[in-house]
């Protein structure tokens, strides 16, 4: 299996509901670094896995969408809680819309899976794996 990762950065306010959040109910900030990694069982005929800069794009303009913004006045995710969980299966299912739509080029739609890494810290992060 090969793969391609890029990655781009998210910054993001929230709150959680539930005892088990401790105070982290209460409304913070998170800096998200983010790496998706789009994989395939064979190279395309450039040997290419996808065209890097039109994935790092899609990243960025997918992040773009939660930058900087409060995930709690955002309908999609009223009555969910934005755990980092949840965080990197909305964007691994974007990425995965956008390469079947071709927004990632004509390789991209032989894509068998995305895998989106959102990193809050040093030592803490979290993944979304998914098929295509």
């Amino acid at each position: 299996m090969f793969s391609v990762t890029v990655r781009d950065h998210m910054m993001i306010a929230h709150s959680f509901r539930g005892a088990v959040f401790g105070p982290a109910r209460h409304l913070h900030g998170a800096t998200y670094i983010v790496d998706a990694t789009f994989r395939r069982a064979e190279l395309d005929a450039d040997g290419l896995v996808l065209d890097i800069g039109r994935a790092a794009a899609e990243l960025k303009a997918v992040c773009g969408l939660f930058h900087l913004r409060n995930l709690d006045e955002e309908p999609e995710f009223a009555g969910v809680n934005t755990s980092t969980e949840v965080l990197a299966k909305a964007i691994a299912d974007r990425l995965a819309d956008r390469a079947v739509a071709g927004a990632l080029g004509d390789g991209a739609r032989q894509l068998l899976g995305i895998t989106v890494t959102l990193h809050e810290s040093h030592v803490a992060w979290a993944s979304y794996e998914r098929q295509l």
